[in-house]
């Protein structure tokens, strides 16, 4: 009985041990991204349930690097493929960022090839590809989402304690915050540490200026930087800041969206992540929380994608290449998105899936003037888009208009010219 038991004991064992390297070949793909926050997070992991059901054979590892915009994400991706240890993919920006930082110098593998063998080509927004296509043809990246600018959000059980409304025009939106202000609220929120979120506002204030023909037209250098409409832009923000919360440097972008929660500020102007925050945080739209566009940026999209694209040297190639697959997928993009709180780079999305917010979106997307954002990557080259921000920061602390333009139109000569 005994000689049976130990019989038995080495059969298991055997078993066990000749099942381990079935286990380990759930090979690791490793995925640099800023994800880290609320909806942001959950998108991210709701992605990942996709990949895996999708290829049960590999495992998505976020290596995740805290940051609004990716600044500090960036900084790590460039270290990385520099010294020759990328990861599987990254996240990056379509436009400007994509191209300037990582396609010409090199460190990135077309993706076309792979986009036509799934044949989903034809399923993406053409003028998204346009974003991350190269001069030589080729597709570098594959848009997972698309997320609008210029997006102001409210606090609606503020607004309707005051009876106001959110304003259409900026000569509106001055009256309300007044209104506000006399009323003992903040009237609009910021959150300015990480920098780029003044920027964000300054991308709008130049929108609703210059207008869509001339905003896109600095980038093709067609219009310059002494344009009026930059000075103009420059005084709203200088008018707004008289309206922001006290303690805007040291809160990031989430950190203004919680005064709207908590209901310490009525307005803020930032992308539609912002509604997966509020999502997470249990805020019902239309209840809780309410949107409009920039005042006088109607009828415009502020565009921000957020793409996946395949590294020169890579560990896991095949790996890579199952990952790109699922991010090109309507499941995948169905199962992110409505918790981003973005809309997919997909022509053809469940509906249903998003909230009321983002079905709004994908109807204004299908119809507006479609422009770049400059704080996330797709206007200009990252150099000219720090020194901007640098710029724009020592604005909010010095508030002096000849300088700052004086300071812009020197950048703009030196990256756009």
């Amino acid at each position: 009985m005994r000689r049976v038991v130990l019989a038995l004991m080495l059969s298991l064992a055997l078993v066990v041990a000749g099942a381990a390297p079935a286990l380990a070949q759930n090979s690791p793909v490793e995925i640099v991204n800023w994800w880290t926050a609320g909806g942001e997070e959950d998108a991210l992991i709701a992605l990942f349930e996709v990949f895996r059901d999708q290829h049960p054979e590999f495992e998505p590892i976020s290596s995740a690097v805290a940051g609004g915009a990716g600044t500090d994400a960036k900084a790590v991706m460039i270290t990385r493929l520099v010294g020759g240890n990328p990861p599987d993919s990254f996240q990056v920006h379509g436009g400007a960022e994509l191209f300037h930082s990582y396609v010409d110098p090199g460190f990135m593998q077309p993706v076309t090839h792979l986009l036509e063998e799934w044949d989903v080509v034809d399923d993406f927004n053409p003028e998204i590809l346009d974003l991350v296509r190269g001069e030589d043809g080729e597709i570098y990246s594959v848009p997972l989402n698309i997320h609008r600018s210029n997006v102001m959000w409210t606090n609606q059980r503020i607004l309707e304690e005051h009876g106001l409304e959110a304003p259409e025009t900026i000569e509106e939106m001055f009256d309300v915050f007044e209104a506000l202000e006399e009323a003992g609220v903040t009237p609009l929120a910021l959150g300015d540490l990480n920098r780029w979120p003044t920027l964000h506002l300054f991308e709008n204030l130049m929108l609703a200026t210059m207008g869509p023909e001339d905003y896109n037209a600095l980038w093709d250098g067609t219009v310059t930087f002494d344009h009026e409409g930059l000075r103009e832009a420059l005084e709203l923000l200088d008018q707004a800041l008289e309206y922001v919360n006290p303690d805007h440097a040291a809160l990031d972008w989430q950190g203004a969206a919680e005064l709207l929660v908590e209901d310490e500020a009525v307005f803020n102007v930032m992308g539609d992540w912002a509604e997966g925050y509020f999502r997470a945080v249990g805020w019902e739209p239309l209840e809780d929380y309410g949107w409009t566009t920039v005042p006088g940026t109607e009828g415009n999209f502020m565009v921000v994608t957020d793409t996946f694209g395949l590294p020169e040297g890579i560990s896991n190639p095949e790996g890579a290449r199952a990952w790109l697959q699922t991010v090109a997928s309507r499941e995948g993009q169905d199962a992110f998105n409505p918790i981003k709180g973005s809309i997919p780079a997909r022509i053809d999305p469940d509906v249903e899936r998003y909230s009321i917010y983002l079905q709004s979106s994908i109807e204004d997307f299908a119809q507006d003037n479609l422009t770049p954002s400059i704080a996330h990557g797709s206007a200009a080259p990252e150099g000219f888009v720090s020194e901007f921000e640098d710029i724009l920061n020592e604005f909010v602390t010095v508030r002096d208009v000849d300088h700052t333009l004086d300071r812009m139109q020197t950048i703009a000569g030196e990256y756009l010219n």
